[in-house]
């Protein structure tokens, strides 16, 4: 009995080895498939000639993504400068 009872505990301890494996195998294959991270954007601060261009985007009705293409800004920076300036941008007019 304690023959079949060891033979039993080895078979389990090798698939689990097995198993972990696979799984190791499994996370190393999906951080290897993640594509390059994209380079930071760094802090520029807003010139005379910035606001100027993002007041007459409001006016023109441009959206908030074509704007931030166009300058080179995040979304999230031209909505709290337009915020600031009190002036409306893309679907909060």
């Amino acid at each position: 009995m304690a023959k079949k009872a060891k033979a039993k505990t080895a078979k389990t301890a090798k698939t689990a080895k097995t198993a972990v494996k696979a799984k190791k195998a499994k996370t190393v294959a999906k951080t290897a498939a993640k594509p390059a991270k994209k380079t930071k954007i760094t802090r520029r601060e807003y010139t005379k000639e910035d606001i100027k261009e993002l007041r007459a985007h409001s006016k023109a009705r441009t959206p908030v993504s074509e704007i931030a293409k166009l300058t080179k800004r995040t979304v999230g920076s031209l909505r709290q400068k337009a915020l600031k300036l009190g002036i409306g941008l893309g679907h909060q007019r």
